[in-house]
């Protein structure tokens, strides 16, 4: 199937971890011909090297504090034409100069794929414990930045426009935990749909896309066995499953499709 992506250009945020849904995005884009502006942040955390060989939340958090290497080699091994940028999607000076950079390299972007995103990985985003700190991160990155990345895409508009923004499955129902998290997906799931209408006008489609469970490095043995019974397909969600739907809407094919929150779930949180 021919999704005219050849030659178009993509700004990919959040994509540093090899296991990620960034670092699979790029690849899938680059596999159609997508010249790429791979943006990512590191994430500092503490971890104990003894336990980063295997999934689970010290890999997942090393993964997030590293460079780009991985990633990088993965792409040049499929002669990709891509950018790296380290930078930060929260400061609004940062997010000009994204652009600018994209824009200098290649010309034009094309397709915007908001990715990039900050939680708490602590106790604290609970009723009981939150903090102001917490707010602020995590709405700074999740709510401020997409909203920033959009607007400067917005504006530099060409004649071919895609937005996809992520949320999570369970926006609308964590158990009592990642209070700030959530409400900060349920955030962008709103403004993808208020966007979608303001800027169909131009041409740009916007849409969301909202995964289950996905192994990106942190779930290990014993969350998989927990969760595994309430995924209806039986197993957790890749990355590359993420990926392909964003391919799918970057593309030509999905021309008519704005202001979706697409689940990628395989029926988690139905």
């Amino acid at each position: 199937m021919e999704l005219g992506l050849k030659n178009k250009t993509a700004i990919v945020t959040g994509t540093n971890n090899p296991q990620g849904i960034g670092a699979a995005t790029a690849l899938a884009l680059a596999s159609e011909g997508v010249r790429i502006a791979l943006v990512y942040k590191r994430i500092p955390h503490k971890v104990d090297d003894s336990k980063t060989g295997f999934n689970g939340l010290d890999r997942y958090f090393k993964s997030n504090s590293g460079d780009m290497t991985e990633v990088e080699n993965k792409l040049k091994a499929i002669n990709s034409d891509f950018i790296v940028l380290e930078s930060d999607i929260s400061d609004e000076q940062c997010v000009k100069d994204i652009f600018d950079r994209a824009i200098t390299q290649y010309g034009k972007v094309d397709i915007l794929v908001n990715n990039a995103a900050a939680a708490d990985d602590g106790d604290n985003d609970t009723i009981d414990a939150l903090t102001q700190s917490v707010i602020d991160y995590t709405f700074a990155t999740n709510v401020r930045g997409t909203l920033l990345m959009v607007r400067e895409f917005v504006k530099r508009r060409g004649s071919y426009g895609r937005i996809i923004n992520f949320s999570t499955d369970a926006a609308q129902a964590y158990p009592g935990v990642q209070i700030t998290y959530s409400a900060s997906k349920a955030a962008t799931e709103a403004f993808t749909r208020n966007i979608a209408i303001g800027v169909g006008k131009y041409g740009i489609t916007v849409n969301c896309i909202s995964p289950g469970p996905t192994q990106t490095g942190w779930i290990d043995t014993e969350l998989e066995t927990t969760v595994l019974p309430h995924i209806p397909l039986g197993r957790l969600i890749q990355p590359k499953d993420i990926a392909d739907t964003v391919v799918f809407l970057a593309s030509e094919r999905a021309a008519m499709v704005t202001g979706q929150v697409i689940k990628v779930s395989g029926g988690h949180a139905l």
